[in-house]
Parts: C-alpha cells; structure tokens; sequence
C-alpha cells in the first residue's frame, strides 16, 4: 500500500530522467491521468497512454528530451501538498514557479489544471506540485 500516490508518480517520472528512460509505466487513478493530460497540453512530455489490462490500470509516459544535448523538458519536479501537511492557494496567492516560466499543478473544484489557468477562472485549489 503506498500512503502518497502522487509523490510515487513525481519520483518514478524523476528517476526515469535521472536514468535517461524513454519510457515509465506508472500505476493510475483518475487524478494522475489528469496530471498527466496538464503535463502533455504544456510540452513537458511527448506522449501518454492508458491501459486498463488490470483492474487499476498503468499509465504509459513517453518523455521528452532535447535531441541534441539530450537534457530533458522537466528539469525538476517537486511535490508541494503532501498529506501531512496540505497546501491551498486562493486566487490572490497563487504561486509563481520560476518567476512564470514553470507551472504549478492544481487540484481544483473545476478540475487539475495549471496555476494559470485556474487564475483565469479565478478560483483557488491544493497546489499538487511544481514542473519546470
């Protein structure tokens, strides 16, 4: 039994960098398939797929690098509300990731979606984790 499902999602995607995979097959539920869905819409990874052979189903992410100095997109990953202690941001104090050149994952009311685009909406949520 994992206690953080989306810390082991954020580390699986990190080691894989770390060991320059192509490819990290990660356990899923509905709310990492989202993160997934945000990570794809911003360029940070060049494919995903869901499979349901099993009953919970995988994740299959394809990731993304440079061609030429082969560096990857996702420079860091971090995980920010853990579940001993819980991190919410309203509207007035979303965060800005890399002063706006990263984006923060948000679990809002509406849905996952990036910090941006839930200031648009003009509604807060619990910020998941920071991509750049």
């Amino acid at each position: 039994m994992n206690t953080d499902p989306i810390a082991d999602y954020l580390t699986r995607v990190r080691n894989a960098i770390k060991a320059n995979h192509r490819v990290v097959e990660i356990p899923a539920s509905n709310l990492k398939k989202e993160m997934t869905k945000v990570l794809f819409d911003k360029g940070y990874i060049t494919n995903y797929k869901f499979e349901d052979t099993t009953a919970q189903g995988t994740i299959k992410i394809a990731l993304k690098y440079n061609p030429i100095t082969k560096i990857s997109a996702i420079r860091n990953i971090s995980r920010i509300s853990r579940p001993g202690l819980r991190r919410y941001a309203g509207v007035d104090n979303m965060p800005r990731v890399l002063n706006g050149l990263g984006i923060a994952i948000l679990s809002t009311s509406k849905g996952v979606m990036t910090d941006k685009e839930a200031k648009n909406l003009n509604i807060g949520g619990e910020v998941l984790c920071y991509v750049y």
